[in-house]
């Protein structure tokens, strides 16, 4: 009888169990000390059955597996006893399974929907990066691409975009028009020369990834259960002041904790901080991404959890234009739980995960503030700002004035 192959070594007793009804050893009805090899047994029982795994015994019934164990008798059919223990350890096994949390039917079908959602807004062969005009790296190396160098390489938030359609040449689509019917397309960058000699080289092909990215992730939004029961006005709110952290959020898929950059598919669209400078952003905002990027990586996150993270991060209600908050939040409220039901039930052990996802999202925000600043910056510089696109400047410009 192979006993190694059916028990552990565990004495560990149950977390809950009642102290005061009278245990009773589930093998022979003697009086149990407690759980023992996750089954309730007395120390005559416990003690044959450490014994028969020492040993790796093998035991026959002479009572042609008709015998009935008692505490009187209990020596006489080892193998019988052994069976008893092994059972009662199934049972007890099978019961603590049954007693684990469980997720309902209403909210695996959420979760399902948000992963079929990001899977449609999201592709990871980065294929569509090829109809972005391209990316130049060539020209002076400024003061922040300086110091970018010595990070190791590394990227911004808006080098991540992972998309699921290419854009169409429609450069008059905007924001409203997106909400009110997202199709899997977008819209292109409008057609302006690359200066080469320009020191903000990387700046076209940045400013059509983050257009890019504001499609797919407004595609994503779409498909949040309850988004679009929302008034217009409300999704373009959540919509304008999200929007770069679910980016930040998305980009950690392609992000690389190896060298850390941004892997997009080809060499060409692997994006270092100093790529990033020469589209007009410092390190101000870089290393604090590159250490968000990192602690959210190091989390080793489900996609499940993921992709839960990004719902709850656009379903804010304290975003600025927010009318119906009561609304917003009662949908973050279903999230939050979601994930929380999520994690007890896939992550044992993982009672601070919740907390940690959370405060990325606070860190989100800092990385959004100063994203504001450095793009107001930028906006001011007419020959800069006539590289970015339409949308672009439509859902960051809310922030400039």
């Amino acid at each position: 009888y192979d006993l190694m192959s059916t028990v552990t070594t565990s004495t560990q007793a149950p977390d809950e169990f009642d102290r005061n009804v009278p245990r009773i050893c589930g093998v022979c009805g003697d009086k149990a000390t407690g759980f023992h090899f996750n089954a309730m047994t007395c120390e005559g029982c416990k003690g044959f059955f450490r014994r028969s795994m020492k040993r790796k015994a093998t035991f026959t019934c002479p009572f042609n597996g008709n015998c009935t164990i008692t505490k009187d008798n209990r020596r006489h059919c080892q193998i019988s006893v052994l069976k008893d223990l092994i059972q009662r350890r199934k049972e007890e096994e099978a019961q603590k399974e049954a007693q684990k949390p469980r997720l309902t039917e209403e909210q695996r079908k959420i979760i399902n929907t948000l992963v079929e959602a990001h899977h449609k807004t999201y592709d990871d062969s980065y294929s569509d990066f090829y109809r972005f005009r391209p990316p130049v790296r060539e020209g002076p190396v400024t003061r922040s691409a300086s110091r970018a160098a010595s990070l190791h390489s590394l990227s911004d938030a808006s080098s991540d975009s992972f998309s699921h359609s290419p854009e169409s040449g429609d450069s008059k689509m905007n924001l409203s028009s997106l909400l009110m019917m997202y199709q899997d397309q977008g819209a292109s960058s409008p057609e302006s020369p690359d200066e080469n000699g320009s020191r903000l080289s990387m700046l076209p092909h940045l400013a059509d990834l983050v257009s890019y990215s504001i499609q797919k992730v407004i595609g994503f939004a779409k498909m949040i259960p309850g988004f679009r029961e929302l008034t217009a006005e409300d999704q373009i709110a959540l919509l304008k002041s999200s929007v770069i952290e679910v980016i930040m959020l998305r980009s950690n898929q392609s992000f690389n904790l190896e060298d850390m950059s941004w892997s997009c598919g080809g060499p060409e669209f692997k994006y270092c901080v100093n790529d990033v400078t020469k589209a007009g952003h410092t390190l101000e905002l870089l290393e604090p991404l590159v250490k968000f990027q990192v602690g959210l990586k190091k989390l080793n996150l489900h996609e499940e959890e993921h992709v839960l993270l990004m719902a709850i991060c656009l379903l804010s209600p304290d975003r600025p234009g927010v009318q119906d908050h009561a609304r917003v939040e009662a949908l973050q409220d279903q999230l939050s739980e979601l994930l929380q039901a999520y994690i007890r039930v896939h992550h044992s052990g993982g009672h601070l995960l919740y907390a940690k996802m959370i405060q990325k999202l606070a860190d989100l925000r800092s990385l959004n503030e100063e994203h504001s600043k450095q793009y107001r910056s930028l906006s001011f510089q007419p020959e800069h700002s006539t590289q970015l696109t339409p949308l672009v400047l439509e859902v960051f410009g809310g922030q400039v004035t």
